[in-house]
C-alpha cells in the first residue's frame, strides 16, 4: 500500500516522466525514435503540458534529445559513452558498498540470498539483467545515501540499455553469479577492502565483455 500511496501522490509530469523512463530503459523505444507529444498525452491520459515538462526532465537525464525539426527523440549512446559510464559505475557503486557494509543486518543478507537463488533458477536470459540489478541494489541500499543511490540507479539504467543488446550471452550467468556469491560472503564477513576489490573487478569484466562484443559484431 505504501508504494501505491507514493504513486498516487505523483504529479502528472512525474507519472509521464517515470513511465517514459521505464519504457526507454526497457528498450521499448529505439534509438532515434521520435516521441510525439500528442500520442504521449493520449497514452498517459493527460494534456500536452505535463508531457512537455516530462520530456524536459528526461532530456536533462540524457535519455532524449529535443531537436528543432523533429521534437523529442530517444538519445543513443556510443561505445565510448558506455565505457565511461562503467567507470562511473565503479566509482559510485564502490562508494555505496563501502558505506553499506557496516550497516548490513541479517535481513539484508537474507534478501540478497533470496535474489541469488531466484537468479540461479531463472532459465530465461531476458530476466538475468533484472536479477543482477536487484542483487546489486540489495547490497547498496544499506548505505542510506538517497542521492548516491539515485545516481547509481540512473547510471545503471543508461548502461543496461546499451549492454543488454551488446554483451554476448555466451558469458552466461555462472561467472557473474560466482562473483555475486563471493561478494555477499565478503559483505557478511565485513571484509570491506576485499569486497570493493571484487566489485571493481566484477564491473571491469562487463567492460571487457562489451569491448569483445563490439569487436565481434
Amino acid at each position: 500500500m505504501a508504494l501505491e500511496a507514493r504513486e498516487a501522490r505523483k504529479s502528472a509530469p512525474e507519472l509521464v516522466r517515470d513511465g517514459l523512463r521505464e519504457a526507454i530503459l526497457a528498450g521499448k523505444y529505439q534509438e532515434g525514435q521520435q516521441l510525439r507529444q500528442d500520442e504521449l498525452a493520449e497514452q498517459f491520459g493527460t494534456s500536452r503540458i505535463p508531457v512537455r515538462e516530462a520530456l524536459r526532465q528526461l532530456e536533462s537525464e540524457g535519455l532524449i534529445e529535443l531537436q528543432a525539426n523533429k521534437g523529442a527523440v530517444v538519445r543513443g549512446l556510443s561505445i565510448d559513452d558506455v565505457l565511461e559510464m562503467l567507470d562511473i559505475r565503479i566509482a559510485l557503486e564502490c562508494r555505496a558498498l563501502k558505506l553499506a557494509i557496516p550497516n548490513m543486518a541479517v535481513e539484508d543478507f537474507e534478501l540478497a540470498e533470496e535474489i541469488l537463488k531466484a537468479y540461479d533458477a531463472a532459465p530465461d536470459p531476458a530476466t538475468w539483467g533484472e536479477m543482477n540489478w536487484r542483487f546489486h541494489w540489495s547490497i547498496y541500499s544499506p548505505c542510506n545515501r538517497p542521492r548516491l543511490l539515485s545516481m547509481i540507479e540512473s547510471n545503471y539504467g543508461h548502461v543496461n540499455r546499451f549492454t543488454r543488446q551488446q554483451v554476448s550471452l555466451s558469458t552466461g550467468k555462472a561467472r557473474p553469479q560466482q562473483d555475486h556469491a563471493d561478494l555477499l560472503r565478503l559483505c557478511k564477513e565485513g571484509e570491506v577492502a576485499e569486497a570493493l576489490a571484487l566489485l571493481e573487478k566484477h564491473i571491469d569484466g562487463t567492460q571487457r565483455s562489451l569491448r569483445a562484443a563490439t569487436r565481434h559484431r
